[in-house]
């Protein structure tokens, strides 16, 4: 395995979203999230990691080192015995191999993110007591993501469909189509921050300079292998990565993320934003504390 990042990350999502509906919320009968005090659009940190991995499974499949914990009809328990089985650990005699190897829990964490990707960048609660008590620790992974927000106002809209497939035998008798709903946001620009923090990094996962440029390639194409006619049009606009020369940083995250400005193009347009192309970004480089560089990527 490489040597982990030497480097503290922020870095500034912009992503779009057109006739589709980005995150759902099924307390809302999964209308697009919305921040009802400001009318912004929202899209949970959990709905992009998803993406995120996603797309490291479908380019890596499950490749040593680069599988995935969190997966779709994989319970948790299933990995977490493979760690007990690869260090020669029963449940029945894991208290007794823990008092005579001090080192048992930290290796069986290691070993976790060795082989596991997100657990390297998101970090993982691998502690199960279902019928299998099962420990394999808890880790803080180095990549953190926050929600993202809309740049303006989003306005979600109810569109009725019909179909020609009528479900039961009965119903075909007395009717011919049968209605239904979706929801779609017309046009969102979304703004989401993140941060990578390179102590957590060597302290705990080792996620290294690979798995870092892997995360901004995923990052980049994690909504092009998510196509559905729910999500509609969604494509990552821009990644902005700000590298800092040191481990524990030389700015507050704050300062670098106000660095990035996104504004409507022609502010006095009355009209509703329904293009990337109606707005600008502009980042402050020359603002930039010492010893903080910026790559654009996308």
């Amino acid at each position: 395995m490489s040597e982990p990042i030497k480097n503290r990350y922020e870095f500034v999502i912009l992503f779009d979203v057109e006739n589709g509906n980005p995150n759902g919320d099924p307390d809302a009968g999964n209308m697009p999230r919305v921040d009802p005090e400001t009318g912004l659009g929202l899209v949970t940190d959990v709905c992009l990691k998803r993406k995120i991995r996603n797309y490291v499974e479908t380019l890596k499949e499950d490749a040593p080192g680069y599988r995935i914990y969190i997966k779709d009809g994989v319970p948790l328990n299933r990995s977490d015995a493979e760690a007990y089985v690869q260090l020669g650990v029963s449940e029945k005699d894991v208290k007794e191999k823990k008092k005579a190897d001090p080192q048992l829990d930290r290796k069986l964490r290691d070993w976790m993110c060795a082989n596991f990707y997100d657990i390297r960048a998101f970090g993982a609660v691998m502690t199960t007591f279902v019928k299998a008590a099962l420990n394999c620790g808890q880790v803080r992974g180095p990549v953190q993501l926050g929600f993202a927000r809309s740049i303006e106002p989003i306005v979600p809209q109810e569109v009725t469909i019909t179909r020609v497939a009528i479900t039961t035998e009965s119903d075909a008798e007395k009717k011919g189509t049968e209605m239904g709903r979706k929801y779609i946001v017309p046009y969102g620009l979304y703004r989401c921050e993140g941060y990578v923090s390179a102590n957590l990094a060597r302290k705990t996962t080792g996620f290294s300079e690979q798995d870092l440029e892997l995360l901004w390639q995923a990052i980049l194409n994690m909504f092009e292998h998510d196509h559905s006619a729910a999500r509609g049009k969604m494509a990552v606009r821009q990644l902005i990565v700000f590298r800092h020369d040191s481990e524990l940083g030389c700015a507050p995250a704050w300062k670098l993320f106000e660095a990035v400005r996104v504004a409507r193009r022609d502010p006095d347009d009355p009209a509703p934003a329904r293009c990337y192309a109606d707005y600008t970004v502009q980042v402050d480089e020359a603002a930039l504390p010492a010893g903080v560089s910026c790559r654009l990527l996308g």
